[in-house]
Formats: structure tokens, sequence, C-alpha cells
């Protein structure tokens, strides 16, 4: 008996260690803080590439829903352009859908709601892995008034198709009290089917900003993901961004933003380097190639880039940061300027601003406004107020019906920068935006250039492609004292500036037409071109080194026009100039 219990005892002891290895192994291979669970290195990306790790993360990185069945015949899949030969009734359908909303949505409603776009990024991108039980969820914010049915809808799809169902916590729909037939009940009973996603209605027009707090109110994920109510969302968007705020909670993160054709929905993503944001002295938002500095920084083609702004409308936030930086500024109402005023307020206020070249998101961009952006000024007027310090001038210079503009009350806004610390404009200026030319707009230099013999005729310039400020002719117009394309500067190197662009213009005088047109301005440490100096001199003449002959106004020029042109120096009070400040 004594033998045989000992037998009993060892094969027991047996079963119990079997058991012990066997859950081990179980338990080890589930468990989120086992060794053999992709651990994130310094730059986030999952060491494990085992088999058993590839099949953790494919199932981790499934998204809400999976996409249809391609079918290559489909209008517009794969990001294709879609052209249609219309006529007659179909046609009136197309320009009706233009008129109404700014988009071809006659094409939109055409292609599935569903569609695949193509890669468009980095290769590099694709070789990132990610410890997803370690990223922050996210909640996306989509705000909208009397948006489209298809574009609308394709953007949740969109994410909805290409976020991880573990990240991906809700997408909040703010409806900006439309009027619009099909976003009232028939919305409402298309997205009671759809898994994570929720519906508000605000009780008044609120604008962007505001209907963008009123779903940030309510949301309960960790980030905050703001996008358009037109956008298609890239495989593999979310994880950088999330990442990346994991890594650096002060970050504010932007995707990569590719242009979808409002008129063909073709989808033009780039793999090569993105560009930043910046803005000129209009405080009008611009686009900018990444600057060798920044270049260098980089470790990687797949590391985040720094930009001075952002185009506001597609970025993400962590949740906590987002209310220390005090949300948005509740005074603006419509999209427009809002952009600038958070972006200095990241930047001043200790937070950094960067693109992620991994994130791609695909972003329909009107023909034009679809209604109207009257409050668009006071925006710009109070990010001026609150943060630019005395460089505010330089902008009310450029936009001097901009100091009329009745921009509500700032106090609160100036206060949170004192809570905050934030630093003065100056700092962003030598720091985050070093690049841009700040104007020197000394007394009596700057301002509308006016001729004394051509009485209320001003220096004008304003060429038809906003992106390409150079290679256009100066002509003469009369005064309308509003800034823009009459503002010009005089500089100490003995330039005429026309900067209220950036990047910025100078004149340049041809000696063989002898018209004045606009090429860049040098760049800072060279030499002033010959051809773009001119003396100012004592009584009025502007007065060409190059050609020793001064700036006269022509009455009528080879096209018809008055304008400035070289003629021999002489005494006439049509060569003799002087600067007006519109005050």
């Amino acid at each position: 008996m004594a033998v045989r219990g000992r037998r009993s005892r060892s094969k027991l002891l047996l079963c119990v260690f079997g058991a012990s290895v066997l859950l081990y192994f179980v338990f080890h291979r589930n468990s989120p803080s086992g060794e053999d669970v992709s651990r994130p290195n310094r730059r986030g990306v999952s060491d494990g590439d085992s088999a058993g790790d590839m099949e953790d993360t494919d199932f981790l990185r499934r998204p809400v829903y999976e996409k249809p069945p391609l079918n290559m015949n489909d209008l517009g899949e794969m990001g294709r352009a879609v052209k249609l030969d219309l006529t007659g009734e179909e046609k009136i359908k197309e320009e009706e859908s233009l008129k109404t909303h700014q988009i071809n949505t006659y094409v939109s409603d055409r292609i599935s709601l569903h569609r695949r776009l193509p890669e468009r990024w980095n290769p590099l991108c694709k070789n990132l892995k990610y410890d997803y039980r370690s990223l922050p969820s996210t909640s996306v914010v989509i705000a909208f008034y009397n948006e489209a049915w298809s574009t609308l809808l394709r953007t949740v799809h969109s994410v909805l198709e290409t976020s991880p169902d573990l990240l991906l916590t809700e997408v909040i729909l703010v409806d900006d009290y439309s009027d619009r037939e099909h976003l009232k009940q028939p919305l409402e009973d298309y997205i009671a089917n759809l898994r994570k996603v929720r519906l508000i209605r605000a009780r008044k027009r609120e604008g962007l900003v505001r209907a963008r707090l009123l779903g940030a109110s309510i949301a309960t994920g960790d980030v905050l993901t703001f996008l358009d109510c037109h956008c298609e969302c890239h495989e593999g968007w979310l994880e950088p961004l999330l990442h990346r705020i994991k890594e650096e909670p002060t970050a504010v993160v932007c995707p990569v933003i590719d242009v979808i054709d409002w008129n063909t929905f073709q989808y033009l993503g780039n793999p090569g380097e993105p560009q930043i944001g910046g803005f000129d002295w209009r405080l009008v938002f611009t686009w900018h190639t990444v600057p060798d500095y920044e270049q260098k920084r980089r470790r990687s083609p797949t590391d985040v880039i720094r930009s001075p702004t952002m185009a506001g409308g597609l970025f993400a936030v962590s949740k906590v940061y987002f209310h220390y930086l005090g949300t948005y500024d509740t005074g603006m109402e419509v999209w427009g300027g809002e952009n600038l005023e958070f972006s200095f307020r990241i930047w001043q206020c200790g937070g950094s601003l960067e693109i992620h070249p991994c994130s791609h998101v695909g972003h329909v961009f009107p023909k034009r406004a679809p209604y109207s952006r009257s409050k668009a000024l006071a925006n710009s007027v109070r990010a001026a107020e609150v943060w630019m310090d005395d460089y505010k001038e330089l902008y009310y210079h450029r936009n001097p019906h901009a100091r009329l503009e009745a921009y509500g009350d700032v106090t609160d806004r100036r206060k949170l920068r004192m809570r905050l610390r934030c630093k003065d404009f100056k700092w962003y200026l030598e720091n985050v935006y070093p690049d841009i030319h700040v104007p020197e707009d000394k007394p009596g230099m700057f301002g509308m250039l006016k001729n004394r013999g051509m009485v209320n005729y001003c220096f004008d310039y304003n060429p038809p492609d906003e992106h390409n400020v150079v290679g256009h002719r100066i002509i003469l117009y009369p005064c309308h004292g509003m800034g823009q394309n009459q503002f010009f500067e005089y500089s100490s190197f003995s330039e005429i500036r026309y900067n209220t662009r950036e990047p910025a213009g100078c004149a340049v005088a041809d000696p063989v037409s002898t018209f004045l047109t606009i090429n860049l301005c040098r760049k800072p440490q060279e030499p002033v071109p010959e051809e773009q100096k001119f003396v100012l001199k004592q009584d009025g003449t502007l007065y060409h080194l190059q050609t020793q002959k001064c700036v006269e106004a022509v009455q009528k020029t080879d096209n018809g026009n008055p304008g400035p042109a070289l003629r021999p120096c002489s005494s006439s009070a049509y060569q003799q100039w002087f600067f007006e400040e519109r005050t």
C-alpha cells in the first residue's frame, strides 16, 4: 500500500508539473506583460516578429468593419479619377450639385462609400509595428453643416474601416444645425446600424469651432482626433498619431493631408516628403517645403516633422492636454484663423506641432467655401491681439480694415496666456519659424506707393495664382486703401518689397521692356540683385541703380493700361513717389 501511495503521489506531482508548464505557456503568450508580447522600443516599433506575434498583431489591428471585396470595375476604386460624359438633364444635375456644395457630389454619389485608396506613404512606414495594447484610445470628432450625403458617410465609413477596433472608442458626428432633409431622420436611421457612431445636434448655428467643442465635450477617448466631413483615411493612418501622443503627450500631431480632387474625386496622395505649414503677414495659412535644419534633426524618414502652423481641419491631441491648453477660443465661430491661433498657442505655451509622414488622410478641398465666412476676419484679429504682441502691427499695416473689425472680448484668452506662462511672439519667430521674413515697416516707408503726377493712383500687384507670387507686372490702379495687393515696403537694402504674402516678392526693372515685375526677394544673408535696387531720393524719385533711370507713372503702357516704367530721369511730378499709410 505504501509503495502504491508513493507511486500515486509521483503521478500526481507529474500531472501538476505538466499542467503548470502548459498554463505557463498559455498565460505567457496571452499576457500583455509577458516578455514574448511585442514591447515598444524607444521609437515605439515592435521588436517581436514571430508567427505568434504576427497573429496577435493582426487580431489587434482589425478595424471596426472590414471593407467589402474589391471590385476594380467600380467607379473611383483605388482613388482613380471619375470623368463622366454627361449631357442634358444629367449635366444639369451635376452643375446643380457643384453650385450647392462646391464639390461634384453628382460624381461622389456614384462612388462606393467603402472605396479603397492606393498606397501613398513612404514604404518604410509599412515596416513600423506598434504595441497596440499600450496605445491610447481615440474619439474621432467630425462636425458638419449641410454636408452632402455621400461625402459625409464616406468619411464615416473610411474611419470605421481603417481604424483598429481596439483603439477607436467612437466617432462623434456633430450636426451644426443643418437644414437639409437628408441630414435629419434619414441620417439617424442610417447610423443607427453602425457601431461606435454617435450623432449630436446643435440647437442653433454654432460655427465650426464651437461645434467641434460640442463633440469634444462628450468624447470618452484618451485622444481627440478632429477630421473634416469630406475625408478618406489611408490604411494605417491612426496608429502613428496615437503612438506619437503616447510618446510625447504635449505633441499635437497632424496627418499628411492628401488632396482629393473636388471634381473627379481622384486621390492625389504623394509618398514623398510632405510640406509644412506657415503663414504670411495677412495671417493666411501657407504651405512650405521642409527646411534643411528640420531634415537634419530627423533620424529617419518616418520621424515626425515639426511644423510652425497647421491647416486646421485634421489633427490629434491628448484630451487632457487639449483642455490644459484652453481648448479652442470660443470667441471664434467659422473656420479661418482658428488654425493659426491654435498653432501659435501650442508652440508658445510649451507644446509642439508636428506632421507624421506615416499618417495620410485624403481631403476634398471645395472649389470655394459653400457658405459665408464673414467672421473669419474677426478670428484673425483675435489671434493677433492675444498672441502676436507688437508684431500684430505688421498684420494691421497690411490689413488696415482689420483695425475696425469687432472681435469681441479677449480678456480670458490673455489671462490664459499669463496662467500658462507662454513665451512671446519674438521667441516663436526666432525658434519655430525663423524662415519667415519679418518686415521692417519703418515710418514713412510702407503702405500705398502713390504718385504725385497721376493723383490717387498706386502701385498694384495682384498675381492670378495665389501659390505663385512672381513673374507678373506691377500696374497702377486707383488707390483703395485696403492694403493687400497695394501694400509695398521700402527696405533698408533699397528694395521695393511686396511682402503681404510669403515668400516675399521684390520689384525688378527689366532694362529691355522698361516695365516693373515681381521676382522673389533674396534670402537672408544674400546680396540684393542689382536689378532689384532702387534708391528712394529726398525729392521722391525712385532711381534704378542698374539702368540709371527713374520710375515714371505712364498713362498708357503697351497693354493700354497705366503702369510704372523706367524713363530718363527728370523733374516731372510723374517721377515723384511717396508712401502713405492707411490708419
